[in-house]
C-alpha cells in the first residue's frame, strides 16, 4: 500500500491533485483492513448439497460403470481409500477422484446384473472453505429395474474391553449360503466400516436372511484369510426389515433455548442394534523373530508363541580366546545360563553366568527350538546367531577407568583436606528394589526385585519386627522366589501396626559377585477405618457362570479382581478414590480373559462394564446391584474411560447460534 502511494505521487505531482490522491489511499487502506476481519460476520455452516449426478441418484438399469456426483460449492474428499466404500465390494479398487465441485467413480469391477450398488461415502465429503462434512452420503444406483432400500446397522466392539472399533469391514451373507469354511473363501457380499463410536449402517440390502460378519481386511479380499485380522462373528440370523416411525427433532433457538420440539416421520430401519464383538484368534503359529544383547549380560529371544520347551543354545565361539576353558563351553545351557522366561514363554532372557562371557563382545551359538511349519505342525528347527553387545568391552572399560578417576580425585581432595577418605574404591553394590504399597494394607505383600539374578540368598539374614506395646517383636513371614529376579515377602499384617523390615549385609548376593548392603525400611499396616468396603450383587448370567469382577481405575486399568461367589463380589480395604467396574465370564476357569477362535468356533470370553462412576470414601460401605445384561453392550462402558471417541465434526451451526445470542441478533437463514 505504502509503495503504491509513493509511486502515484510520483506520477503527478505538480498536478495539483495530491489532496484527491490523499483521499483515494485513504479509503483503499481502510477497504483492504476491512476484507480480513471476521468479526460479526457469520460461519459457513452449511455442508455442500448435491445439485445432480450421472447416472441419476437411485436410478435404474444403469450400465454405466463411471458416476459423476456435481455439488453447488467447491469440495474435498478426504481418504477415500479408507473411508469410501462399495456394495457389493469392489476386489479392484476403484478410481475415485474430487476436482473442484465434481467427484468421479470409475469402477474397474464389471457390473452385474439386477443388482443395487451403493457407494457411501460416509463424512469423506467436505465443503473446500469451513470444512463442513455432508455427514452419512451415500450414492445408490440399480443395474437392474428395481432399487433394494433396506438397511441394518449397529456396533463393532473390542471383546475385551468394548472399546469400539473404528474402520473395520462389516459385511452380510445370506443366511442359506453360509457353511463353515464360507468366511474363508468366499466374499461378503455387502459391506460397510464402522465410524469412530464403532457405527455401521449396511445399505442397498434385499429382503432375505442374513449373517453377520465383521473383518479388519488386511489383504483387501473380504474374507477372513490371516489370524492377524481382527474379526467378529455370530450364529445370529438377521431379517431386514423396515415401518414408518416417528421421532422429536428438538430445534434450537440458541445454544441455552429451545425454539421448539418437532416431530418428524421417518422410515425406521431395523435391525438397527446388531452388535459385533471383534477379537484376534490366538497367534499359535511359533516364529522365531528376533535376538537382542542390549545388556552385555544377558541375551534376549523373541518367538510369536511361547512352547513348553524352552530353546537350547549351543556354544559356537564362546571361550575363543582362552583355549583352555573350551570345554566349559561343551556345559548344558542350564550350566551356562540363568535362564529367565516370560508368562507366555514368548521372550526367553540367558544370563550369562561367566564374566569372561559377559566381556567377549560376539557370542556365536546355535539356537534349537520348536517351530510351526508351512502345514502348521511344530517341528524342530535349528537356526545359527551372532549376538553382539550393544557396548563394547573396550567402550564398558574405559567408562570403568574414567569412574575410578574421578573417584580417586575426589579421595585426593578429601586427604589434603584431612578427611576421612577410602584407600579402595568399593564394589557397587547390588541395588535390592523393594515394592510396598504406599497404604498397605493386611491383604498387601512386600515385593523385592534383583538388577540380576542372585547367586546367593540368605533368608536368616532377613528380620520382620513388629511394634506391640511399644515393644519390638520378632514377625514371622515367608519369604519365596516367584521368578529368577523377584521374591515375595508374605506376613500376617495386623491392621493399625508398625513393622520394621531388616536386612544384613550380604543377605544377597547376584552371579556377577554384586552384594547387598544393609537394608532398613518401616512399614505402617493401615486400619479398616483408612479405606473402603465394596459389595456388588452380580445378576443376569446363569447362575452357574464363573464370572470375574475387576476394579479399574480412570485409565481402565486393572487395580484389583475377585471371583463372584454366591452372587457377590467382594473387596475389603479398598483405597478410597473414584472406580470403574468390569466383569467377565470366565468359561475355562484359568482366571484370565480369553480371546476367540473360528475355526473352532469360540466366541471371547463375555465381557460387561458397569455403566458408571464408583466413588469409594473412607469407611464408606458401598453397595451396588450390578445386572450384567441389563443394557446392550455398546452401551455400557462409560465415555470418561473410553478412549476411541467419537468422530470429530465441526459444529459451526452451534458457532452462529453462540454468536447470534452474544449480539443479540436472529440467526442466518440456512442455505
Amino acid at each position: 500500500m505504502k509503495e503504491l502511494f509513493t509511486i502515484l505521487t510520483k506520477k503527478i505531482k505538480g498536478k495539483g491533485l495530491i489532496l484527491p490522491l490523499y483521499l483515494f489511499a485513504f479509503f483503499l487502506f481502510v477497504a483492504c483492513a476491512s476484507m480480513g476481519s471476521p468479526d460479526g460476520g457469520w460461519y459457513d455452516d452449511t455442508p455442500p448439497r448435491v445439485i445432480k449426478s450421472t447416472p441419476s441418484d437411485m436410478g435404474t438399469d444403469v450400465t454405466s460403470k463411471r458416476i459423476s456426483i456435481y455439488f453447488n460449492e467447491y469440495i474435498k474428499l478426504e481418504d477415500a481409500q479408507s473411508k469410501v466404500v462399495i456394495s457389493p465390494p469392489q476386489l479392484e479398487m476403484p478410481d475415485i477422484k474430487a476436482s473442484g465441485k465434481r467427484i468421479v467413480i470409475d469402477l474397474k469391477d464389471s457390473l452385474k446384473a439386477n443388482t443395487t450398488y451403493t457407494i457411501d461415502f460416509s463424512d469423506a465429503i467436505s465443503d473446500n472453505n469451513e470444512g463442513n462434512p455432508m455427514g452419512n452420503y451415500a450414492f445408490t444406483f440399480s443395474t437392474g429395474s428395481v432399487i433394494d432400500t433396506l438397511q441394518v446397522s449397529g456396533y463393532v466392539l473390542s471383546a475385551n474391553n468394548l472399546e469400539p472399533v473404528k474402520g473395520i469391514m462389516v459385511g452380510l451373507y445370506e443366511a442359506d449360503s453360509v457353511v463353515d469354511s464360507t468366511f474363508h473363501t468366499k466374499p461378503m457380499q455387502r459391506v460397510a466400516r464402522t465410524n469412530g463410536s464403532g457405527y455401521f449402517i449396511i445399505k442397498g440390502i434385499s429382503p432375505g436372511s442374513y449373517r453377520v460378519f465383521a473383518l479388519n481386511d488386511a489383504d483387501g479380499d473380504y474374507m477372513y484369510g490371516q489370524k492377524s485380522e481382527l474379526l467378529a462373528f455370530n450364529h445370529d440370523t438377521i431379517v431386514p426389515t423396515s415401518n414408518l416411525d416417528m421421532r422429536q427433532d428438538t430445534i434450537w433457538r440458541d445454544p441455552l433455548h429451545i425454539d421448539r420440539i418437532q416431530q418428524t416421520e421417518y422410515t425406521h430401519f431395523l435391525p438397527d442394534d446388531i452388535t459385533l464383538l471383534c477379537f484376534q484368534a490366538p497367534q499359535t503359529d511359533r516364529f522365531f523373530v528376533k535376538s537382542e544383547r542390549k545388556e552385555p549380560e544377558k541375551i534376549g529371544l523373541f518367538f510369536t508363541y511361547g512352547h513348553d520347551s524352552l530353546p537350547q543354545l549351543q556354544p559356537l565361539n564362546f571361550y575363543e580366546e582362552q583355549p583352555e576353558l573350551q570345554e566349559r563351553a561343551q556345559l548344558p545351557t542350564d550350566s551356562l545360563f540363568v535362564i529367565e522366561a516370560s508368562e507366555r514363554r514368548d521372550t526367553i532372557y540367558y544370563w550369562l553366568r561367566d564374566t569372561m562371557l559377559v566381556n567377549q563382545d560376539t557370542l556365536r551359538f546355535a539356537i534349537n527350538y520348536m517351530m510351526t511349519d508351512s502345514t502348521g505342525v511344530l517341528v524342530a528347527k535349528t537356526d545359527t546367531i551372532e549376538s553382539l553387545a550393544k557396548v563394547p568391552y573396550a567402550k564398558r572399560l574405559k567408562n570403568k577407568l574414567k569412574d575410578f578417576e574421578k573417584w580417586q580425585k575426589a579421595q585426593d581432595k578429601k586427604k589434603k583436606r584431612d578427611e576421612p577418605y577410602d584407600s579402595i574404591m568399593k564394589p557397587e553394590p547390588l541395588e535390592v528394589k523393594i515394592m510396598v504399597n504406599s497404604m498397605m494394607s493386611p491383604m498387601d505383600n512386600v515385593w523385592f526385585e534383583m538388577p540380576a539374578p542372585l547367586a546367593k540368598c540368605d533368608s536368616s539374614a532377613i528380620h520382620l519386627y513388629s511394634m506391640i506395646d511399644s515393644l519390638w517383636y520378632e514377625a514371622p513371614f515367608i519369604f519365596e522366589q516367584t521368578t529368577p529376579r523377584n521374591f515375595v515377602l508374605k506376613a500376617e499384617w495386623r491392621e493399625g501396626t508398625e513393622y520394621s523390615l531388616e536386612i544384613d549385609t550380604l543377605a544377597f548376593a547376584s552371579i556377577y559377585g554384586q552384594q547387598s548392603d544393609p537394608i532398613k525400611k518401616g512399614l505402617k499396616v493401615r486400619t479398616v477405618d483408612d479405606y473402603s468396603t465394596l459389595m456388588l450383587n452380580i445378576s443376569g448370567v446363569s447362575d452357574t457362570a464363573t464370572v470375574i469382577v475387576q476394579i479399574l481405575d480412570s485409565s481402565d486399568k486393572l487395580v484389583r479382581q475377585t471371583t463372584v461367589n454366591s452372587g457377590t463380589a467382594e473387596f475389603y480395604y479398598v483405597k478410597p478414590a473414584k472406580y470403574y467396574l468390569r466383569a467377565f465370564e470366565d468359561w475355562n476357569h484359568n482366571g484370565i480373559w480369553d480371546t476367540g477362535d473360528y475355526d473352532r468356533d469360540l466366541q471371547a470370553e463375555p465381557v460387561y462394564y458397569y455403566p458408571e462412576e464408583l466413588e469409594c470414601k473412607v469407611k464408606w460401605d458401598v453397595s451396588r446391584d450390578w445386572n450384567l445384561t441389563a443394557r446392550k453392550r455398546f452401551q455400557q462402558k462409560p465415555a470418561a474411560i473410553t478412549k476411541q471417541k467419537p468422530d470429530q465434526q465441526k459444529q459451526l451451526r452451534n458457532r452462529n447460534a453462540q454468536r447470534a445470542a452474544d449480539k443479540g441478533v436472529p440467526m442466518p437463514p440456512e442455505k
